[in-house]
C-alpha cells in the first residue's frame, strides 16, 4: 500500500495512491483507518512530505561499498546524527543551495517511517514499529561538514531533506533496489542488502538511545556514488517498490 500526505482545498489529508488517483482515508494513518469512498485526482492535490516528524535520525557510513569507496573502516556501531524537521520538503519542491557553501552533495537513501512509540525495542520486534518506507535525499553541504568536523550545520539547511513521494507499507527493506540519478544520469545503483546495519537493527539501536514517536524518520545511509550538484540540476532518488523522489536545485 502506498500512503501519501497531501493538501486539497486547504485541507491536509492522508490517502492511498492507486493508479494516478488517491483514495481518501478516514482515521489515523498511524493507527486504524479505512477508505472514505472519495477519490481525488493526483493532478488536483499538492503533494506534501509524507510525515511531520518530531525528529529525523540519520545514519552515516552504512553501506559497505561506500566505506570502501572512501577508504574508511567499517563502523563498529551506527554513526547517528539529527536533521531538523525544518529540512523536510516534498517531491517536486526545490532544494535551495545555501550561499555559505561551495559544495553541496546529494545522498539517496531509504527512509524508515515509525508507526508507534518505540523505546528499548528488540531487533526481533522492530518490524511492528515500522509503518513503512520512503525515499530520502540527505542533502549535505560537504565543505561545511569538513570544516565543522561534526554534521549539524552541513545537514540542517532548510530544504535539505527531500522525502517521499509515498510511504510504502509492504516493502522488504533487506533487499530494496536504490538508484539515484543526476540530470538523468545514473549515479548510485545499490541494494539495501549492502547495509552494514540493517533496518531492524537500526530501529532497535536508535530506540535504545531515544524514544521514537509516530511519524519519526530514520534515514539509513547512502551507498557509493555520491557527487556534487549545482544550481539548475535535478536529482531523482528511486527505490523499487516505493517510488521516485525528484527535486531541482536552485
Amino acid at each position: 500500500m502506498k500512503l501519501l500526505r497531501y493538501k486539497i482545498n486547504n485541507d491536509i489529508k492522508y490517502g492511498i495512491f492507486k493508479d494516478d488517483a488517491i483514495a481518501e482515508i478516514n482515521g489515523d494513518v498511524f493507527g486504524s483507518f479505512e477508505e472514505s469512498g472519495k477519490v481525488v485526482s493526483f493532478a488536483d492535490i499538492t503533494l506534501l512530505p509524507p510525515v511531520e516528524p518530531s525528529k529525523i535520525i540519520a545514519i552515516g557510513l552504512n553501506y559497505k561499498e561506500h566505506a570502501l569507496e572512501l577508504s574508511m573502516e567499517m563502523p563498529l556501531e551506527p554513526l547517528i546524527f539529527l536533521k531538523p524537521p525544518s529540512t523536510l520538503i516534498a517531491s517536486g519542491d526545490d532544494v535551495v543551495y545555501p550561499e555559505m557553501s561551495s559544495q553541496v552533495d546529494y545522498e539517496g537513501e531509504l527512509g524508515v517511517v515509525i508507526k508507534k512509540r518505540a523505546k528499548d525495542v528488540h531487533r526481533a520486534d522492530a518490524r511492528e514499529y515500522i509503518l513503512g518506507y520512503t525515499c530520502i535525499n540527505d542533502v549535505t553541504a560537504r565543505d561545511l561538514q569538513r570544516r565543522d568536523v561534526q554534521f549539524t550545520r552541513a545537514k540542517s539547511f532548510d530544504t535539505f531533506c527531500p522525502a517521499g513521494p509515498f510511504i510504502e507499507t509492504e516493502l522488504d527493506p533487506t533487499d530494496a533496489k536504490l538508484k539515484t540519478y543526476l540530470n538523468g544520469q545514473l549515479m548510485q545503483d545499490a541494494s539495501t542488502s549492502d547495509m552494514i546495519f540493517d533496518v531492524y537493527f537500526l530501529v532497535s539501536y536508535v530506540s535504545n538511545i531515544m524514544t521514537l514517536e509516530p511519524g519519526d524518520l530514520i534515514t539509513t545511509g547512502t551507498p557509493k556514488g555520491v557527487a556534487s550538484v549545482v544550481r539548475g540540476d535535478s536529482v531523482a532518488v528511486e527505490i523499487q517498490g516505493v517510488g521516485r523522489l525528484v527535486n531541482s536545485i536552485i
